[in-house]
Formats: C-alpha cells, sequence, structure tokens
C-alpha cells in the first residue's frame, strides 16, 4: 500500500499511519469546540459568556457551510476576559485546531498551538488539550517542512504520556509514520516495537497487534524477511486469540491477510496466494455486514482502527488485481480494478484522505500495464496522463510514483515503437546503467522474487537470441518456464514458449516450433496478449507454409492481419492524442497541458 500512504499508506498507505491516524474516540478540539465547557474548571453565572461564546463557536463550525471566520472570532473573544489557564489553553488549542483544518493560516495556527501546548504543560491533569496540542503542532511543523521542530516535539510528549495510554501509543504510531515518511524504517520499526511491548504491558493485545502489523508491513519494505517471518507467526496468534469487537477484530486480521498476500507476491509466489487472498475476500465480506459498536472498548490503548471498513475494501480490491496482473489475468485484474475505482470516486466526495489518491494511482499503474498488454495503447495514454493529473495535486504521491510514472511512459513508448524516447523514460525513471549484467540469473542476482528471477532468465535468453546464440537461449527459457510452471505465471509463460518456438523455426525444428507456438497462442488468447497473440500468428503462418499446409497457413495469415489490423488503428489513435506529448517528459513535473498531434509520428514497421 502506499504507505502508501501515510497509510501504504505501500503499498501501499501507511498502516502506521493509520494507527496513528485512526481512532474511535477522537479528542479533536475541531470536531467539538464546545468541548472546552467539560474541560474547564470554570462554570456558574460568572462564566456565562465563556460558555456563549463556545456556543456560538460551535453553532458557526457546524453551519452548512461552516462559518469559520465567525467561529474564530468568538473563540478570540475569549482571549481579551483573562480567563483562567485551563480555559486559556484549551481555547488556544481550539483557535489552532480550527485555523489549521479549515484555513490556510497556518502562521496563525501554529500560534496558538504553541501557546496551547506551553500553557498546558504547566497544568496538571490536563493530558487531552495537553497531547493534543503536540499532535497537531508536530502535524502543522511537517506541513511545513520543520521535520526537525516536530520530531523533539513528538518525543517530550511522548516521554511525558507514559501514564496516558491511549495518547502514548498514538504519539508514538505518530512519530513512526514520520520516520517512515522520511525513509527513516529502522527508526520507525524501532518505535513500533517500543509501543507493542507498551500495549501488552497496559493490557491491550487489540494495540499490540496493531503495533506489531506495522512494523511488519516496514519488515516487508525493507526486504528483511528472516525477521518477517516469526513476527507474522506470532500476529497471526495474537489476532485469532484476541476476544473483541467483532470490527476491530476482522480490521486486524485484514491487515494480518494483507500483508502476507503483498509478502507472496513480492516473492513473486502466485499460485500461493490464492489460498491467503480466498481468506482476505471472505474476510471483508463479512466486515461488510456487520454494524459498527457505538460502545467504547474499557482499555483506552484500544481506541484506534487501522483503516474505515470502505478504504479496506478497496484495499482489498487492490490486492486482488495486483495477484491478477502477476498470474496474468488481465480480464480478472480489469473487472476488480474497474469495481475499485468506481467505489473511490464515491468516497473522494466525501472524505479527501490522502490514501485515496495513493490507491487510485496504484490502480492505474495496473490497468495501464493491461491496457498496454491487451492492445489499448490510447487508453492507456489517457490513464497515464490521469496519473499525472494526480500527482500535481500532491508532491508527496508524485515524489513516491515519478520512476513508476516514467516507467509506464517508457513502456507506452515501446508499444508505439518512439525507441529514444523510451530509452529516455527508462533512463529517467530507473537510471539503467548496465541493465544486463545486473540482472543475470545466475550470478548472485540480488532479487528473492520468484518472479523477477524468471523474467531475468527470460531476458537472458532474448538477449543471446539476438546474439544468435541458440542454444544458450533455450537453456535460459527452460530454466524460465521451470520456475513459471511453478507458480503458474501465464503471461511469461506465454513468451517464452512463443520465443522457443521462434528459435526452433530459425533452427528449422518445425515440429517442436509449432509444439510452442500453439500453446502460447491459445495461452495469449487467454490473457489476452495482443502482442504475442500477434507474433504467434505470424509464426504459425510461417511454419504452415514451410509444411505446406495451405489450409491453415491462410488461416494464421488472416488471424497476423487481424490483429495488425487492430493494432494500428489503436496506434493512430494513441499518437493522435495531445497527450502523447508526454513521451518527451523527463524532467520535473509532469505538463499541464497538452498541444493536438497532426497524425502519428511513428511507423509501425517492426511491430507487424
Amino acid at each position: 500500500m502506499d504507505y502508501g500512504q501515510t497509510k501504504r499508506q505501500s503499498a501501499t498507505t501507511s498502516a502506521t499511519g493509520g494507527g496513528g491516524g485512526g481512532s474511535s474516540a477522537s479528542s479533536s478540539s475541531s470536531s467539538s469546540a464546545a468541548s472546552g465547557v467539560g474541560g474547564s474548571s470554570s462554570s456558574g453565572a460568572s462564566e456565562s459568556w465563556y460558555v456563549a461564546l463556545l456556543g456560538l463557536a460551535e453553532h458557526f463550525r457546524t453551519s452548512s457551510p461552516p462559518k469559520v471566520r465567525l467561529c474564530v472570532h468568538c473563540l478570540q473573544a475569549v482571549l481579551p476576559r483573562k480567563p483562567p489557564a485551563r480555559v486559556e489553553a484549551r481555547t488556544h488549542l481550539q483557535l489552532g485546531s480550527v485555523l489549521y483544518h479549515h484555513t490556510r493560516n497556518g502562521e496563525q495556527a501554529r500560534g496558538h498551538l504553541e501557546k496551547a501546548w506551553l500553557i498546558s504543560q504547566q497544568i496538571p491533569q490536563f493530558e487531552d488539550v495537553k497531547f493534543e496540542a503536540a499532535s497537531l503542532l508536530s502535524e502543522l511543523y511537517c506541513q511545513e517542512n520543520s521535520v526537525d521542530a516536530a520530531k523533539p516535539l513528538l518525543r517530550k510528549a511522548i516521554q511525558i504520556s507514559q501514564q496516558t495510554p491511549y495518547w502514548h501509543c498514538r504519539l508514538l504510531f505518530q512519530l513512526a509514520q514520520l520516520h517512515t515518511l522520511e525513509k527513516d524504517l529502522v527508526s520507525a520499526c524501532d518505535l513500533l516495537g517500543v509501543g507493542a511491548e507498551y500495549a501488552r504491558v497496559v493490557g491491550s493485545e487489540y494495540t499490540r497487534a496493531l503495533f506489531l502489523l506495522s512494523k511488519g508491513m516496514l519488515l516487508l519494505m525493507e526486504r528483511k524477511l528472516q525477521e518477517v517471518h516469526p513476527l507474522l507467526t506470532l500476529c497471526g496468534q495474537i489476532v485469532e486469540n484476541w476476544q473483541g469487537n467483532p470490527i476491530q477484530k476482522e480490521s486486524l486480521r485484514v491487515f494480518f491477510l494483507v500483508l502476507q498476500v503483498t509478502h507472496y507476491l513480492d516473492a513473486g509466489q502466485a499460485k500461493n496466494v490464492k489460498p491467503c487472498l480466498k481468506q482476505l475476500q471472505q474476510c471483508i465480506q463479512t466486515i461488510s455486514t456487520l454494524h459498527d459498536d457505538e460502545i467504547l472498548p474499557s482499555n483506552p490503548a484500544d481506541l484506534f482502527h487501522w483503516l474505515p471498513k470502505e478504504h479496506m475494501c478497496v484495499l482489498v480490491y487492490l490486492v486482488t488485481v495486483m495477484h491478477s496482473m502477476q498470474a496474468g489475468y488481465l480480464e480478472k485484474a480489469q473487472k476488480y480494478t474497474d469495481k475499485a475505482l468506481m467505489q473511490l470516486e464515491k468516497l473522494k466526495m466525501l472524505d479527501c484522505s490522502p490514501i485515496l489518491s495513493s490507491f487510485q494511482v496504484i490502480l492505474l499503474e495496473h490497468i495501464i500495464m493491461c491496457r498496454l498488454v491487451t492492445g489499448h495503447k490510447a487508453t492507456a495514454l489517457q490513464e497515464i496522463s490521469q496519473v499525472c493529473q494526480l500527482c500535481q495535486q500532491s508532491p508527496r504521491l508524485f515524489s513516491n510514483h515519478a520512476a513508476q510514472l516514467h516507467t509506464l511512459l517508457g513502456l507506452y513508448c515501446i508499444s508505439v515503437n518512439c525507441m529514444d524516447n523510451a530509452e529516455a523514460q527508462f533512463t529517467t525513471a530507473l537510471r539503467l546503467y548496465s541493465l544486463l549484467e545486473r540482472i543475470n540469473p545466475d550470478h548472485n542476482f540480488p532479487v528473492s522474487s520468484h518472479c523477477l528471477r524468471a523474467a531475468a532468465f527470460y531476458i537472458r535468453g532474448l538477449f543471446s537470441f539476438f546474439q544468435g546464440r541458440y542454444n544458450e537461449a533455450k537453456r535460459f527459457l527452460r530454466e524460465t518456464l521451470k520456475m513459471l510452471n511453478a507458480e503458474d505465471l501465464n503471461r511469461l509463460t506465454a513468451c517464452s514458449l512463443v520465443l522457443l518456438g521462434h528459435i526452433f523455426y530459425v533452427l528449422g525444428n518445425h515440429r517442436e516450433s509449432n509444439n510452442m507456438v500453439v500453446p502460447a497462442m491459445q495461452l495469449a488468447s487467454k490473457i489476452p496478449d495482443m502482442s504475442v497473440q500477434l507474433w504467434s500468428s505470424a509464426l504459425l503462418r510461417d511454419l504452415n507454409k514451410a509444411c505446406g499446409n495451405a489450409i491453415d497457413a491462410h488461416e494464421a495469415a488472416q488471424m497476423h492481419q487481424n490483429f495488425s489490423q487492430q493494432l494500428l488503428q489503436d496506434h493512430i489513435e494513441a499518437c493522435s492524442l495531445p497527450e502523447h506529448n508526454l513521451i518527451t517528459w523527463t524532467d520535473g513535473p509532469p505538463p499541464v497541458q497538452f498541444q493536438a498531434q497532426n497524425g502519428p509520428t511513428t511507423s509501425l514497421a517492426s511491430l507487424l
């Protein structure tokens, strides 16, 4: 999850952010300005002015649309009357919160929050105001790129909050999230470990599981697989043994299963994913039938949730799409992408959570690859443009997805035979230096993914084929097929079969060539993979001609012609789109506007 996010937020969402940012009993002042009455030591007729001003402030804040300026005026009117310290601190917190959430006046919001934090530290038993001020102020510092100010603030708040379980856990999550966004995963993992032990001590197995699952996600990001396995085993035991709110229990199970599924996908083990994915899909169906329990947990350390169930539903769609793409079930990938994007659009009308945009970008990245494989380049290009627009709205999103965006443009360039542009895009995205040497699967290949190792053998086989070293190419491709068959990776299997068929054809072994090309065509049709179908039909045509099978040769030639025409029409449409100019973008943020092309400027000769 993009982690994506903050809620990976991976890929991902960061689950770290999800644990820290989501509470079923949030104490946000902006959600109830009138909370100052209950928390204030002021009472009686002499303080009726305070109650009246708070009531007016809340009225204006909750109006539709909110009358923020009037709300702020009411709260500001409290301060000149020199109220007691508790009232003053809470009012500063309320002002800072309203300004932070509803305006762009960061400087004033910061001033009020700093005063709330300073005053509240001098008042005993004033934890909610004290720690919410610290939490909001650190958020604001981060928003202003003052991370160096946010860290010591959070550390101090964590140090003095140990007797307040809810806030201690929330602040630990928040600081871990901050380290995660800075790519300091080691520090984030350490904090999550501290949080897990603290939750255990205060008797919150639920929040202990949240901390451990968040840590497991970061370990997966760091590829520390030896540490991940025992941690996930422990998490599984905690989740199954915990008895509590059914929605909280099922959300823990979803978190756990998402980590298992992504772990298998990252390892390129598409077959092993299936049982976990099935459990995950059943789990999200169970959650959708449960009603939210309004009764708050008795342990304040349990007042957290990972993700809203609507977000979890989109996440399950997303990992299902990832599995379908890896295994080569492209029609299934498209079906679940459509469902997920439809749900995302509905959610984004009511919810501006950054994780939703991260989910949307990751889904679009997958469906773009799907379009390129199935021969829908024009649609893919328009969806690439959509990703650009989403990234324009969020610098952090662009930072996290810029490399993927240039990679997708490189793949599009290849599909329309703009090879110089493709090379420029790949260089921008990946800084590809000595690529071939780095993906040699025989010598310390640095990736543990089964799928990527198989792909590396395929690339070596393809390279050997182009150099005319056919026996070496066959050796690499047979190794590829052996690995692919173990995990049912259909698309790479189709590519390997057709390349082997081509090699046998060049060597004059028509029978073996046919034994490779026919299943390649069948598999490519099932996916469907337009390029492999085009390649296979051309080989079948030439094979049947060489063997004197005129009828079969004519049928294969007709198939080849049909595929060629489809690709040609799509090619013309894609190159005529104004978005085609994106292929020249290799630096800085994505361009905002595009100028229309007069027509396609690339050749289809090498494709047909």
